[in-house]
């Protein structure tokens, strides 16, 4: 059976594949009114393994219940493995990892795990369009990526009573992103690269030659710990020259929290970066829930 893809909207994807089905990032459910599946994490009827790029509610919260549901294990950073050991998922469900694993999940699927890094969310408030230029920031102190960080929340808690109430249920009480992940997972077909926020160590990027690269395409773009000066599409473009991979499928590029997100149904900027420094790969779009042929 080929492998097939379902995007749930925003990173969260599910990957069926040599028969065994993992769940990429596990956010489902929605803000009222903003694009998605339609779907709940509670719909979730199977599930053997979910792989969590980083600990943020809009790529964890769902697990708990997706395990509760499934039985599925469960890969992801120390803090996200304390964060559902804290809601009552058991241990032996839970695989903390820090980078350099391989682990296998059965049938002739495995997966590596890699270092990465978080976007810049501290740089802006609502995410920058994919063609806007960003520049300066460079050099910014921890300290100060916090202090922007509290005002961002503050701001997006004023985005509307639909928003506040949405973070208030899904704070499942995570200190920061936990550390960040990229998979290249194995499967009988070929290799896939996840990654759920846009942010990349060069020198790891460029020594991974997936088949298939699920990007994230969403703010400010983090290149070895500093925010790019560009654009997010010239960063999509750069990744792709640096993984050259045969497709590329885009992640976290949905309007997920109204007020905040971008509305990313326009990827023609993308598409050509991505056909300047990478012209043989393909850049197909996804629908919600499509089963779309990974492979093919």
């Amino acid at each position: 059976m080929a492998s097939t893809l379902d995007w749930y909207g925003c990173s969260t994807f599910r990957l069926r594949t040599g028969g065994v089905t993992l769940f990429l990032d596990a956010y489902i459910d929605r803000v009222q009114g903003a694009p998605g599946s339609g779907l709940k994490a509670e719909d979730v009827d199977q599930c053997d393994w979910i792989v969590v790029g980083h600990s943020h509610f809009d790529h964890l919260w769902g697990a708990e219940r997706i395990v509760s549901n499934t039985n599925a294990k469960v890969i992801g950073s120390y803090e996200t493995i304390r964060v559902l050991s804290a809601l009552g998922v058991a241990e032996n469900k839970l695989y903390p990892v820090s980078g350099g694993e391989r682990i296998s999940l059965g049938e002739g699927v495995s997966v590596e795990v890699f270092p990465s890094l978080h976007s810049c969310v501290w740089s802006h408030k609502q995410l920058p369009k994919v063609c806007e230029v960003c520049i300066g920031d460079l050099g910014t102190t921890y300290e100060e990526q916090r202090l922007r960080l509290e005002e961002l929340m503050d701001w997006i808690g004023s985005l509307g009573p639909n928003v506040l109430e949405h973070l208030e249920v899904s704070n499942q009480g995570a200190r920061g992103d936990g550390g960040v992940f990229i998979y290249l997972i194995h499967t009988p077909e070929g290799t896939v690269l996840y990654q759920d926020t846009s942010g990349h160590w060069r020198g790891i990027m460029q020594n991974i030659r997936p088949d298939v690269a699920i990007l994230a395409a969403a703010g400010r773009a983090n290149v070895d710990g500093e925010p790019i000066q560009g654009t997010l599409a010239q960063f999509v473009a750069q990744q792709a020259q640096l993984l050259r991979p045969g497709r590329i499928i885009l992640g976290h590029h949905d309007d997920w929290l109204p007020g905040f997100s971008s509305d990313g149904t326009d990827l023609r900027p993308i598409q050509k970066e991505v056909t300047r420094l990478a012209p043989n790969t393909e850049l197909p779009k996804l629908d919600y829930v499509d089963a779309f042929k990974l492979f093919d």
